[in-house]
């Protein structure tokens, strides 16, 4: 566990780099702060031992009395003030350090996120990954900045304190050190029971944050299907499984506080007990002996703080894990060729781009024990149009994402025009595959950002392409056309105009390869006949890869491919497929009849 997060701090280290220069500031004002914390107790007992006329140090025995505590209350003052302006320089170098780290690691773990395969999202609920982006950093920032840098400050203190009381007086000052002991072993203690019930909290609270988002994604069918009730008592499950477990943590939390402020009285009492005989001895002056208690408190302080910084701590160090293990997870889907400086598209331009793809042995599966596609092949020429049906659990949206590379075959190839889509730039493959899914998820903004995507494109030009589709009359809708706003996941739009303007931005990219799964699935009667028009220009000259559920659009293909359990099992045009009697003539037959979806 230690090497762990010792080699995961290192590794979070590389983002402080950029910051080395104020990071160096915040390290040497340590020294200065410690030392005028440190002094500040000598002073008062100097003061005393002025006024009882005790030895004191040899500068003072040569003032007159108002002079040597007019001195020395001036110095206290100084040092007070200068504490005071050096905490809080170094302070809000902190804070802006902390912020400025976590900054860093958040736009990380976003990129690193989004780069993540499907696979990975499929497993890991987006409450889970929203708690590492938003409640882990956070955390991550807090230790580091009341934390980390705080614990430094705290040993270079408690090293200033131990050296200056050993120099006062070594015999009270190993006292006063030895009371160090049972505390240190205690934390150590403490240390790994902690930490185990701090990464169950973070790990509670993950369930609890998709358990909330699960719930506001689905309001409508908790609302429909009346499941307030029984969601809200799965919640509330949820809610004391995380409370038990946080209640964990402030039992560790509450024992070391309440453990160090005994052993701080005890520290005072020894220093009474043992000062107090040797003051009456004669050993030792009052004002040493006041210094020594004024140090027996400033020496826990830097304790009390540990303590109270050990949440915080523990906290980050679970962060840092979780975080660690976000980063560490592998992103499966990369660009196996690097074109330096030189574009993909000029590197290749001796290539004819016609469309062709061609699945040669594929097999995938979700997991080991259930295959989805298996030992797949069929070529689509260039410009042809085909069409893939099959029951629910073919294979159908499966054969899309590995074509997208959304996904990885376990065994075969995928190829684009003769080449590998390994072999081709990620990027590049996308930008050539226009895809209209059944589900149109549009994001936060405005239309025509959401018909942009990553397109440079002027709104004259976008308004005229619009018009081109048929789609003035949705825009003339809108209260402000291109420019109306839309809510989260286009809420204050139907389906069928959400699909809409999924058909208008892929048109807007020329793809070389047509994906559609379904495309007019949620359009009504009238909409979809003003659509197929610009479907079929939009089809024209261009290879097409159709997931169709509809009779009238599989007729139209210039070639069906009937899938079963993953298998290519049938294919031709649909009335070759009629004429053989097979699984796609039993699907066509129960459609005519009202019965099924192909």
């Amino acid at each position: 566990m230690a090497s762990n997060d010792f080699q995961r701090v290192k590794r979070l280290g590389r983002y402080l780099r950029q910051d080395k220069k104020r990071l160096l500031i915040i390290l040497l004002i340590l020294f200065p702060v410690a030392l005028a914390g440190a002094i500040q107790p000598l002073l008062v007992g100097q003061a005393i031992s002025v006024l009882r006329g005790e030895a004191t140090l040899a500068f003072l025995n040569n003032l007159p009395l108002r002079s040597a505590i007019r001195l020395l209350i001036s110095v206290l003052l100084i040092s007070v003030l200068f504490r005071l302006v050096l905490q809080g320089y170094q302070t809000y170098n902190i804070q802006a350090v902390g912020q400025r780290l976590t900054a860093r690691i958040r736009d990380d773990l976003f990129s690193h996120s989004m780069a993540l395969s499907l696979r990975f999202h499929d497993r890991m609920p987006v409450g889970k990954l929203l708690t590492r982006l938003t409640s882990d950093v956070d955390a991550l920032a807090e230790v580091f900045g009341s934390g980390a840098v705080g614990v430094l400050a705290d040993v270079v203190s408690l090293f200033v304190i131990a050296v200056t009381m050993l120099l006062v007086d070594w015999r009270l000052g190993i006292l006063l050190l030895c009371t160090q002991v049972p505390v240190t072993i205690f934390i150590l203690w403490l240390q790994k029971r902690y930490r185990r019930a701090n990464y169950r909290v973070r790990e509670e609270l993950s369930q609890l944050n998709a358990d909330f988002q699960e719930n506001l994604q689905g309001i409508e069918v908790v609302q429909m299907f009346r499941r307030e009730g029984i969601n809200g008592d799965k919640f509330n499950k949820t809610g004391r499984t995380y409370r038990r477990a946080v209640n964990g943590t402030i039992f560790y939390d509450s024992s070391i506080s309440a453990f160090i402020e005994w052993v701080s009285l005890a520290a005072v009492a020894l220093v009474l007990a043992l000062g107090g005989w040797m003051v009456t001895a004669g050993l030792m002056g009052l004002g040493t002996l006041t210094t020594f208690i004024l140090y027996s408190q400033r020496l826990f302080d830097p304790l009390r703080q540990l303590a109270e910084r050990f949440t915080q701590i523990q906290g980050g160090l679970t962060a840092v894990e979780r975080i660690g293990e976000l980063l560490e997870e592998r992103v499966e889907i990369v660009d196996r060729k690097t074109y330096g400086s030189t574009s993909y598209k000029s590197a290749d331009s001796s290539k004819k781009q016609l469309g062709e793809v061609i699945f040669d042995k594929v097999s995938f599966s979700y997991r080991p024990d259930e295959p989805i596609l298996q030992d797949l092949s069929f070529r689509i020429a260039p410009g042809e149009n085909v069409a893939l049906v099959g029951p629910t659990g073919s294979g159908k949206t499966t054969l899309i994402r590995l074509l997208c590379r959304l996904y990885e075959p376990q065994n075969g190839r995928i190829l684009i025009d003769g080449e590998n889509i390994k072999d081709i730039p990620i990027s590049y493959l996308r930008k050539q595959l226009g895809v209209v899914l059944q589900d149109t998820f549009l994001f936060s903004g405005n239309v025509a950002d959401n018909l942009r995507l990553d397109k440079p494109i002027d709104d004259d030009r976008l308004v005229e392409i619009c018009r081109e589709l048929g789609l003035q009359f949705l825009l003339n809708r809108l209260p402000r056309g291109l420019n109306t706003e839309l809510r989260e996941r286009g809420g204050n739009l139907s389906s069928g105009e959400r699909q809409l303007l999924s058909v208008a931005r892929v048109a807007i990219r020329n793809p070389r390869v047509l994906i559609m799964d379904e495309a007019t699935a949620f359009m009504d009667p009238s909409t979809e006949a003003t659509l197929q028009r610009d479907l079929d220009r939009l089809l024209e000259k261009r290879t097409a890869l159709v997931i169709a559920h509809r009779l009238a659009t599989v007729e139209s293909a210039d070639r069906i491919l009937v899938l079963r359990r993953g298998e290519l099992i049938e294919q031709g045009t649909h009335q070759e497929l009629r004429a053989l009697g097979g699984l796609y003539s039993q699907l066509a037959d129960l459609q005519e009849r009202g019965l099924a979806k192909l």
